[in-house]
């Protein structure tokens, strides 16, 4: 299909207007994400409890998105389901502000990851229309990056917050600002492109979920129990004495800004080369684990890096991989069903990271290293059947 030159500059437009919101919604979860890990261990939680509660969040708010996913398709209603899930995130980020016990402070994390679930669909969905007009690669990589730009400033805010309290909890507070200006940015969006979304979508080219999709997501679900949560970096971090509290979030903000640079980076080789791109950034990013847990500071610094590479790396790949297997009419369900294994698979793997860190350092690093390298060997082999599904 031939596109405009006029369709490829609106269809930027828009992407970067979704960015603007994911932006500002970013300052608002990364920042708290930052922190949540030694706030955690303030009051109280243990590693295991810490590996659990991370784990638990992203379970709950992915596998929430199959049904989120599904709504999304029977009410074509993506307008509204986004701006109830930001919605979430402007209540209960800056309430973790008052939250007297670890118990209270994870409840909070799993209603805030609720939003997320809620709003995540929809706007993909939004995304992956507007990404096939100048390439789901570089599309997904440019939303990204302008992700990533406020997973920087967020931990940046933080790194401000604790330093002048030397605590984590009031720190919160000042995260109901980007929180709001990311309602407020969403808004806008929906009055200056009132009809994205609206179109009829063209014919199905399946009426179910393609066969090879369901390969992908079990490729996706094993790199994501590999896959070690920055919460618990962060407490080893903060419990070895690799890094002061205030340098913990900017640690994080660098990690963001890896992300961001790395997802345009790989976006635009995923276009021309496809899924071998994620192979080669997962088997950067398992050296984070040997690098984080057995190294020293500059171990820690380096392990960092490896983690946020990956994870653009999968920013930038995996949505742009199902976008171009799956018709228009099945992309909520397809987001949903993917980021419903993807997180019940990183729950599982956190859960256990957070068991083998109080009683092996050496286990937890085997574990999460073996299972990527077998989600990048899985990702490799899908090259032919994803270049079939896409004709």
């Amino acid at each position: 299909m031939t596109v405009s030159k006029e369709e490829r500059a609106y269809a930027l437009r828009f992407i970067v207007c979704l960015g603007v919101v994911s932006l500002f919604a970013d300052m608002t979860y990364e920042g708290a994400y930052s922190i949540i890990g030694p706030f955690l261990k303030d009051l109280g939680a243990s590693a295991t409890q810490v590996g659990l509660i991370a784990g638990l969040g992203e379970m709950i708010a992915a596998s929430l998105r199959y049904f989120s996913g599904k709504l999304v398709d029977r009410t074509r209603a993506y307008w509204t389901i986004a701006i109830l899930g930001y919605v979430l995130n402007l209540v209960v980020v800056p309430a973790m502000a008052f939250a007297g016990n670890w118990q209270m402070a994870a409840l909070l994390v799993v209603i805030e990851r609720t939003g997320k679930s809620l709003r995540g669909p929809a706007r993909d969905v939004l995304l992956s229309e507007a990404t096939s007009k100048i390439g789901h690669g570089w599309g997904f990589g440019v939303h990204a990056a302008m992700d990533q730009t406020g997973a920087v400033l967020g931990p940046l805010l933080m790194v401000v917050a604790v330093a002048r309290t030397q605590h984590f909890g009031p720190a919160f507070l000042r995260l109901a600002i980007p929180a709001a200006a990311a309602l407020a940015a969403l808004l806008v969006a929906r009055a200056v492109y009132p009809n994205a979304g609206a179109t009829t979508p063209r014919p199905a080219k399946q009426k179910t979920l393609p066969k090879v999709f369901w390969m992908y997501i079990a490729a996706a679900g094993v790199l994501a129990c590999g896959f070690v949560d920055f919460p618990l970096l962060a407490y080893h971090f903060q419990k070895m004495a690799l890094a002061q509290p205030a340098v913990i979030p900017l640690l994080y903000a660098g990690a963001m800004g890896v992300n961001g640079l790395t997802a345009l980076i790989f976006g635009k080789l995923f276009d021309r080369y496809g899924i071998v791109i994620l192979s080669f950034g997962i088997l950067v990013s398992l050296f984070a684990l040997p690098l984080g847990f057995l190294g020293g500071p500059a171990g820690a610094v380096a392990s960092v890096a490896c983690w946020a590479t990956g994870l653009g790396v999968q920013d930038a790949s995996l949505r742009s991989g199902i976008a171009q297997v799956v018709s228009m009419n099945k992309r909520g369900t397809a987001f949903g069903a993917f980021n419903g294994v993807y997180g019940v698979a990183w729950f599982l793997g956190s859960a256990v990271m957070g068991l083998l860190y109080d009683h092996s350092l050496a286990a937890l690093v085997i574990f999460g290293m073996v299972a990527q390298a077998v989600a990048a060997v899985m990702f490799f082999r899908l090259r032919a059947p994803l270049a079939e599904a896409r004709q």
